[in-house]
């Protein structure tokens, strides 16, 4: 692999202009794309094999028109201060809202008045409409939206609180000026890492270059492949972290092969040749995770993770392309006079070690004691992910000022917390000899189970199917309300072998409710699946035992400190107030399974970049611990750049109104801390000093199994060592000379 883009970086490098202009080509064709792409429908919610899901499909074929899956609002009226809204202008206004409803858009299908609907509240203090739509709520016109958001203006002015809740105003996440400040961080730290502006604006252009036409083309398909609003916000933040950070890696490699007298060609070659190597093998890791998501099996899930790992691609094709050929632009200004005399003084023998050589041999001084705080620090950390409870947030978690989060608390002052997130139980009397008996005992059953109100079946026209809403006492995502939908379930196998009728719960709540159990279910094999693979990745890349174990046990130790601090922040509100967290729950049901998809893929990164500089220095004759030291003194800086970016980036998502798009970047940009700082840069040597050289053992017969994937680019050394006329400068001969690496 090592030689093929060794000759890549070469061929980019003296065709910088046709690559450029391919890429460019490539943006703007992605952008008239997403230009002139439709809008997006609706992200089906759909989760196979689910009680709730059978329950919906159940919906559809029974209640044909019904709308199952159409948009709904909740215009909810709060009356003034000693006054009420049955009061003869108050109410007056309301009804009038309620025409007014009904005759503003062709897209409605429902409107339900409230004082025949009985949804006044028993002081009289708050009433609701409920209105229905025929589609979803992204297929919802603007003046449809419109006619909904003016509808309550004229009560307003009249002294009634108005507020809207449901999911007809469901608009695009947005995330404000923070991922921008993210950006400038990243920028401001390439700066001091490299020296020159040029080489810390090139990784940021290539990267913003790859995020553009990922995030372009995904928008371009969002109708097609029926893509949700978060999707292209994910994709952007994952894609811009990893296409800074390979980059990163081959501009440095670039460097450090100038400031060794190479030609700017064959600097370029063999910076993509080596450390080209290490982000494809880096970015396959992410694909691979990101592509993995699909074995939990939600429709959902698998297209955020197919459309992050697509963005992943292409940040590792423009790194290996784009990037050589911006360094044939850029010239010798990718090496600012500092940076070029910073560089042949750290080549000198008697230069003085840089901060990573210092660490490193304090490592090698008290690896104990460093390996003991490291894991400790962690194991403590990670204490509150035992406490981890999943679900998914509703318009309670949206933020103080929203609409949707006014109406959420003026309905549970009103009518109690559980009005926010009504159940649906569906009676299919299909097979039962008397299916009006069966609903009946259904209905006096859920009402026994302590619920706040029983809605009365409402059979469909053949009779043999009907629908029961229950109004359970707590808010939608507590653990009561949880507790509610397993007792019906509980309550339905009974029902079912007396009367022969099935009884399925359904709704956003229990639909909310049956993924975080697929979820869950599905967080260990996944994470199985994730450890796995790098372990075996890992083998080859390093042909050792030990080193693999203890990247995947590093990999775990730093993902469940993650969900630990995640817990403690977005579940118990600790430190809550400081990352905007305005009300507290459990944790959103794909948190942990993505974290771990992406995590993995970034950790894979630090590790691969730091410790195949140490084997290499190993076999090359050097001792164990030597070669830790060798090995941070050439990789150190760049992981840390690589590292502050990475939490940079995902640290600005925090800033989101969205409370998934916030609590993604605050556990990707914590775990890559913990990652980055305690595991690869401390627990990582101390563990390697400890093991000495039993830490790059390999059984021969594994070492004869196993593929060579040349990732640290033995076969292209030799070559280059053996064919000197293709070197590019005499000035290599010595320094290929005794590369070859030896099998250990």
């Amino acid at each position: 692999m090592a030689t093929f883009l060794y000759k890549l970086g070469r061929l980019t490098f003296r065709r910088r202009r046709y690559v450029a202009l391919i890429w460019v080509a490539l943006l703007a064709l992605a952008g008239f794309g997403a230009a002139s792409a439709s809008t997006a429908a609706s992200s089906s919610f759909s989760i196979p094999g689910t009680e709730a899901q059978r329950a919906f499909d159940l919906l559809e074929q029974r209640f044909p028109g019904s709308n199952a899956d159409g948009a709904t609002a909740r215009v909810v009226f709060k009356a003034p201060e000693g006054e009420k809204v049955t009061d003869a202008e108050n109410k007056g206004e309301i009804t009038g809202i309620v025409k007014e409803l009904q005759s503003g858009s062709d897209q409605v299908a429902g409107v339900a008045d409230p004082f025949e609907a009985k949804a006044v509240s028993e002081d009289g203090s708050t009433a609701y409409i409920s209105v229905s739509y025929k589609v979803n709520s992204m297929e919802l016109t603007d003046e449809t939206r419109d006619a909904l958001e003016g509808a309550g203006k004229d009560a307003q002015s009249g002294g009634m609180k108005v507020e809207i809740g449901g999911d007809a105003l469901q608009v695009m996440p947005h995330t404000g000026t923070a991922e921008i400040i993210g950006v400038a961080i990243a920028a401001v730290v390439l700066v001091i890492t490299f020296g020159s502006l040029i080489a810390a604006g090139l990784p940021l252009v290539t990267a913003l270059v790859g995020v553009g036409i990922g995030v372009s083309t995904i928008t371009a398909l969002a109708s097609v492949m029926d893509l949700g609003s978060t999707t292209s916000i994910l994709a952007m933040m994952i894609g811009l972290a990893v296409g800074i950070d390979y980059a990163l890696f081959i501009v440095s490699r670039y460097r450090a092969e100038l400031a060794e007298g190479r030609e700017r060609e064959e600097a370029a070659g063999r910076a993509v040749g080596t450390a080209g190597s290490a982000v494809v093998f880096a970015g396959l890791t992410v694909v691979i995770a990101l592509a993995g998501l699909a074995v939990v099996n939600i429709p959902m899930l698998t297209k955020m993770g197919l459309a992050a790992a697509g963005t992943v691609s292409i940040a590792v094709l423009i790194a290996l392309t784009l990037v050589p050929a911006a360094l044939g632009f850029a010239g010798k200004r990718i090496m600012g006079r500092k940076a070029r005399k910073a560089a042949e003084a750290e080549n000198r023998p008697e230069a003085k070690p840089n901060m990573g050589t210092r660490w490193a041999r304090f490592v090698l001084r008290k690896p104990v004691w460093v390996m003991l705080v490291g894991v400790l620090g962690l194991g403590i950390i990670a204490v509150p992910a035992a406490s981890l409870e999943m679900g998914l947030p509703d318009d309670g978690a949206q933020p103080k000022s929203t609409t949707q989060r006014q109406a959420y608390d003026t309905l549970s002052d009103g009518f109690g917390p559980g009005f926010n997130g009504p159940l649906l139980v569906v009676v299919d009397a299909k097979n039962s000899s008397d299916p009006k008996a069966a609903a009946d005992q259904v209905a006096k059953k859920v009402e026994s189970l302590g619920v706040a109100a029983v809605v009365p079946p409402a059979f469909n026209k053949a009779g043999d199917a009907a629908t029961i809403t229950v109004i359970p006492k707590d808010r939608p995502s507590s653990h009561a309300t949880e507790e509610v939908v397993h007792d019906i379930r509980d309550a339905g196998q009974g029902i079912k072998a007396d009367t022969g009728a099935e009884v399925l719960v359904t709704g956003a709540t229990a639909m909310n409710i049956d993924f975080s159990q697929k979820m869950n279910d599905a967080l260990l094999p996944y994470l199985a699946l994730v450890v796995g693979l790098a372990f075996l990745l890992l083998m080859l890349v390093f042909r050792s035992v030990l080193v693999p174990l203890k990247a995947a046990l590093g990999f775990l130790l730093s993902v469940v400190a993650a969900l630990g601090a995640v817990v403690a922040v977005f579940q118990w509100g600790w430190l809550g107030s400081l990352f905007g967290v305005e009300q507290t729950g459990p944790i959103m049901s794909m948190m942990p399974i993505f974290m771990v998809g992406v995590v993995f893929g970034l950790a894979m990164d630090y590790e691969v970049f730091l410790v195949t500089r140490m084997r290499e220095a190993y076999v090359h004759g050097e001792s164990p611990g030597q070669a830790i030291v060798t090995g941070f003194k050439h990789g150190a800086r760049v992981v840390t750049a690589a590292a502050v970016i990475m939490i940079a980036v995902f640290s600005g998502f925090i800033g989101s109104s969205e409370q998934m798009i916030k609590m993604i970047g605050f556990s990707l940009a914590i775990a890559v801390l913990f990652d980055a700082f305690v595991v690869r840069m401390a627990i990582v040597p101390a563990v390697l000093a400890l093991l000495g050289k039993r830490a790059w053992w390999l059984p021969r017969w594994l070492d004869r199994a196993l593929p060579n994937v040349d990732v640290e680019g033995e076969k292209l050394q030799k070559q280059l060592t053996d064919e000197p006329a293709d070197a590019g400068s005499g000035s290599e001969g010595g320094d290929g000379g005794e590369r070859e690496l030896v099998r250990v």
